[in-house]
């Protein structure tokens, strides 16, 4: 079995075929699935993507290019949500500087409510991290000063130091149809060096698609691809990745069931 970690199934690009691309996942052996929230008041749509199938799980939050939108979400209703057998992550969260369509100060703002979520309920924080590896390893720091918390980064494209620092701190860091594209060389040789118990895939859909269906929209049966190039790159077979790689998922997504209840 092999799962993605992060997708976005509440999105329009699947809304007319939803179960077609269910059943191409679990055809491709993806056992488990989380659908990810980026804007809380949306969030009933993605419960709904959730509780249709048994083998997808979803989180609750707010992504930073929304964290202006709904900085009058705090911790404590982030909180009251995860109370849903269903929602098993906090996020996804951060700060993203390349686009920059929230302020900084309330992506930061945003980021922290969320960390203190992630604190209190156990629940993995899934950081969204693009062009601020330094910010973003000063808040890692000053918040795990505070008390440790469970978070990966996802969709990871920043630097070795930023890497170090999660892993460092506990975290995991997680991989995308990034690291299969020809110019990611700097990224597979980040991925070559982690620890083999903190390395998680995921397919970010419906974007990055991976080789050979870069340009395409992203699907979770893809993410075997992702799985594929990070075997290569880090000299194991496909059955170490996938068995490892889904280790890891459950051990950080504690509140995923490894037994899915049979349907009555």
């Amino acid at each position: 079995m092999l799962v993605d970690s992060h997708c976005h199934l509440d999105f329009p690009d699947f809304a007319s075929e939803l179960d077609v691309v269910v059943k191409r996942a679990r055809d491709a052996g993806i056992g488990r699935i989380v659908t990810i929230c980026t804007r809380v008041r949306k969030f009933p749509q993605v419960l709904a993507v959730a509780e249709k199938f048994p083998e997808i799980f979803c989180s609750v939050g707010t992504h930073p290019h929304n964290a202006h939108e709904e900085l009058d979400i705090d911790s404590r209703a982030l909180i009251t949500l995860t109370k849903n057998p269903k929602v098993v992550a906090i996020g996804e969260a951060g700060l993203d500087y390349h686009y920059d369509n929230s302020p900084r100060d309330a992506q930061a703002q945003g980021l922290c409510q969320h960390i203190a979520a992630a604190r209190e309920t156990g629940l993995p924080l899934v950081i969204h991290s693009r062009d601020c590896d330094a910010d973003m390893v000063k808040i890692l720091k000053e918040e795990s000063g505070k008390g440790a918390f469970p978070a990966v980064l996802h969709c990871f494209t920043g630097g070795r130091d930023l890497a170090m620092c999660a892993i460092a701190l506990g975290h995991y860091v997680s991989f995308t149809g990034i690291l299969t594209f020809k110019n990611s060389q700097n990224l597979r040789d980040i991925a070559r060096d982690l620890p083999a118990d903190r390395i998680l895939v995921e397919t970010d859909a419906p974007y990055l698609a991976p080789l050979p269906y870069r340009g395409k929209r992203n699907e979770p049966a893809y993410v075997q691809e992702t799985a594929k190039v990070l075997a290569e790159t880090r000299g194991v077979s496909a059955d170490e990745i996938v068995r490892q790689t889904t280790e890891n998922f459950f051990r950080l997504f504690s509140k995923v069931p490894r037994t899915l209840a049979k349907a009555a």
